[in-house]
């Protein structure tokens, strides 16, 4: 039986290490403005592909300003964005490409985080992993300017929306999605509970589809870390519900 747990900055391990950043990545969707199903002008977080590039396509510079947009100027975006993204992934308001872009300085850990669901990872952490056999795991370049002139080979890990959480840890009177835009709005459970149905088995690493803000691992790949000595996750097992 597999085990599933609620990934964390582990802070008392990360505060050890002087490594910091502040970037963005380079492209995104905009918000969306007065969406015509909900009436919402709103804008998510937490879906980050670091390994789509936008250059590929003529309109890229559309997507370098935040800033909200109409429903049908949003549906406009993603159709060009679609053809470069990974198999049925959704596209709502927010989602952000490319690789993160700013300045860093200092020592970075092996995990080193901004927030809660912006993850990233030494080179020799992610090599460390992927010799263990963790599956799913793509770390991709940052463009992450280093004050010292030896920067740290520091990566970003591409983590997919999978899973749910289940009915049960959600509020008794949640409406559903807006059939329009898709949001539905609620707040994180204090005590999340998985959709057992709805996680990945090809995986040990991924994101919560409907609270895409929260990364959930295997227990392969808590042991790996744990086994690797490499800090800066901290691990909260979450129980599985059919």
């Amino acid at each position: 039986m597999i085990h599933f747990f609620w990934l964390r900055d582990d802070e008392a391990a990360t505060s050890r290490y002087s490594g910091d950043f502040d970037a963005a990545h380079r492209w995104g969707l905009p918000g969306l403005k007065d969406c015509p199903g909900c009436g919402l002008t709103w804008s998510g977080s937490g879906r980050q592909y670091p390994a789509v590039d936008l250059s590929l396509i003529p309109e890229h510079r559309e997507f370098e300003e935040p800033r909200p947009e109409p429903f049908h100027e949003l549906v406009r975006l993603q159709e060009l964005v679609r053809p470069l993204m990974p198999p049925n992934a959704s596209l709502p308001p927010g989602t952000s490409f490319g690789p993160l872009t700013g300045t860093a300085s200092g020592q970075f850990g092996p995990f080193t985080w901004q927030g809660t669901s912006l993850m990233l990872i030494r080179r020799d952490a992610l090599d460390g992993l992927q010799a263990a056999g963790i599956r799913g795991l793509l770390g991709c370049k940052t463009e992450l300017r280093f004050r010292q002139k030896t920067a740290p080979d520091i990566l970003e890990l591409q983590i997919e929306p999978r899973g749910l959480l289940h009915r049960d840890c959600l509020p008794p009177d949640l409406e559903p999605p807006c059939p329009t835009c898709g949001r539905q709005g609620f707040r994180r459970p204090d005590d999340p509970i998985l959709d057992g149905a709805s996680l990945p088995s090809d995986r040990d690493l991924f994101r919560l589809d409907n609270f895409s803000t929260m990364i959930i691992g295997t227990d392969r790949f808590k042991d790996a870390v744990e086994q690797g000595g490499w800090t800066g996750i901290s691990f909260r097992e979450l129980p599985v519900r059919s």
